[in-house]
């Protein structure tokens, strides 16, 4: 038997995005952060009915992006995925 765990315990990452089709060209980061601060962006998402979806890879990528940068090209149709999802348990009509 080992004291080390099995697997490395990974620091949380979080990233909120804002959209609003009828004025943004693209989604945009508005938060990003790790550990307590991405628990705490996480926190004030739910808190507000913001609907939370773990994708480590997406997040990946858009932590290294900046405050208010619009997402890159590259990563759209991840993030139409993720918008997808987010209207459908909304309720919402897709403005895409």
């Amino acid at each position: 038997m080992s004291d080390t765990p099995d697997k490395k315990e990974r620091q949380k990452i979080a990233v909120a995005l804002r959209y609003k089709p009828e004025t943004d060209k693209a989604p945009m980061v508005t938060a990003k952060g790790s550990g307590l601060i991405a628990e705490k962006i996480i926190e004030i998402a739910r808190a507000h009915g913001i609907p939370v979806k773990d994708d480590p890879d997406l997040v990946e990528v858009l932590s290294k992006l900046e405050i208010e940068d619009e997402i890159p090209a590259s990563v759209y149709v991840a993030v139409a995925e993720l918008l997808a999802f987010i209207y459908s348990i909304n309720g919402k009509k897709k403005p895409f």
